[in-house]
């Protein structure tokens, strides 16, 4: 139901119980209202067990926090002992509450919601979210129930929408979701020491001295020959998306083991991607300290990943809070690098000093390598276009000390930077170049 008033697969859908654990959020427009819904996990109002107590502790939360509330029975399973103790907590409180019945698809089954009424509602909503039976009829009732200037001021509030986008990713238990809900100063996310506790990715909006973050919690990534279900592949695949969507990454890691094979796998991703990058090394507060420790620690990091020379590195400790606050300032100071613009007349300034300090060298041994301007051609990633008579002869050890001095020069410390060597199509001139214009028919 969670994807179907989103419009698209937002949430994981599976055939296992306790597949959704955390509170999922999305911002959708139904019937020209824009509301936000929530996703909770199966609620379960008696179990003892610990990670069913803590999605039972997710799900009160999303009831004290929400205006409208949707109850939804499994018209295929019947009415449960569970469903007589969550019908009565919905009845104590003072929220609205819709009483649905879900995997009715046609009206030949209605009669499968009939045995529903036992739990003392006056009107029950047949529906069926996978084919979308009886839903216009709900969200009919629901949408009543949003006065016009509550509509308007979500639509204030998506406009608003956080700028930077943060995922949090690494191995499974490295503590993602610890660090979040530190950010958020309540449990918005399970926790739990057991590893693939989060199942789907969690966007989470954190505020922060007046700023609005989004943050993106994923599922732990394990190696491929270590996933032994369809979820957890599913998990793994919606992980590697929130990167995609994301502008900063934080690839965090467990300080009692660093640096490991899929620890590099993660950050290679993001790399290629041309995410910024943070390094982030939790669980700091458990490591045995002397003065050499932390070059020993970043030294480590940076031979084993060795394509992120340029990215910062923090350690951390998510679960006492322990410098968890420097990454705000840390990620608004990548991100502004991130998204930096260079004019192109400056650009050619430092082209023409770089060039004339080292050469690019010979193509062929035989004629000489000219670049003949350089310019921007985007941000988030910073990518910079070089124009010149032999691209395919420029090595590579060339390329990198470019990149490292526009890196040195404009203050791209820490952010990824694209170089794309293209060959110069005709005579014109370079931009700002000097010189009467040619003249043309």
């Amino acid at each position: 139901m969670f994807n179907l008033l989103c419009g698209r697969r937002k949430a994981l859908v599976e055939n296992t119980p306790g597949l959704t654990r955390d509170r999922n959020y999305a911002e959708v427009t139904v019937r020209d209202r824009e509301i936000i819904v929530v996703d909770t996990g199966g609620f379960e109002p008696t179990s003892s067990d610990v990670m069913l107590s803590q999605m039972r502790t997710q799900t009160m939360v999303a009831i004290e926090q929400s205006d409208i509330i949707i109850f939804l029975g499994d018209g295929k399973v019947g009415v449960t002992p569970s469903d007589h103790e969550i019908v009565r907590l919905l009845q104590q409180t003072d929220k609205k509450v819709f009483y649905a019945v879900n995997k009715i698809d046609s009206e030949k089954q209605e009669n499968a919601y009939v045995d529903f009424y036992s739990l003392g509602v006056e009107t029950l909503y047949p529906v069926s979210a996978m084919t979308g039976y009886g839903m216009g009829e709900l969200i009919d009732a629901f949408t009543d129930e949003i006065p016009e200037d509550i509509a308007a001021s979500e639509r204030a509030a998506a406009r608003a929408r956080p700028s930077i986008h943060v995922a949090v990713v690494g191995r499974p238990n490295v503590g993602k979701s610890t660090l979040i809900n530190l950010f958020l100063g309540e449990e918005r996310l399970v926790a739990n020491p057991k590893p693939g506790t989060t199942r789907d990715s969690i966007d989470t909006v954190v505020r922060h001295y007046g700023k609005e973050y989004l943050f993106i919690d994923t599922a732990g990534i394990r190696r491929r020959a270590r996933i032994v279900d369809r979820v957890e592949k599913y998990s793994v695949i919606k992980a590697f998306q929130s990167i995609d969507r994301a502008d900063i990454i934080l690839v965090v890691m467990d300080a009692q083991e660093p640096v490991t094979e899929q620890d590099g796998r993660i950050a290679g991703y993001a790399y290629e991607k041309g995410r910024g990058v943070i390094l982030v090394l939790n669980k700091w507060d458990l490591i045995e300290k002397d003065s050499t420790t932390i070059n020993k620690y970043m030294d480590k990091v940076r031979e084993e990943l060795k394509f992120l020379q340029y990215a910062p590195v923090v350690t951390i400790s998510a679960l006492k809070g322990t410098r968890a606050p420097k990454l705000f300032e840390m990620v608004d100071d990548l991100y502004a690098r991130y998204s930096k613009r260079v004019p192109t007349a400056g650009l050619n300034r430092f082209l023409e000093e770089v060039v004339a300090s080292r050469p690019p060298g010979m193509h062929h041994k035989t004629k000489p390598i000219k670049i003949y301007y350089l310019t921007q051609v985007r941000v988030a990633p910073p990518t910079f276009s070089f124009f010149c008579n032999y691209p395919e002869s420029i090595h590579f050890s060339y390329q990198r000390f470019l990149e490292n001095r526009l890196r040195e020069t404009f203050g791209f410390d820490g952010s990824p930077l694209r170089l794309q060597f293209r060959k110069r199509q005709g005579r014109a001139p370079a931009p700002g170049a000097r010189g009467k214009p040619r003249r043309t028919a």
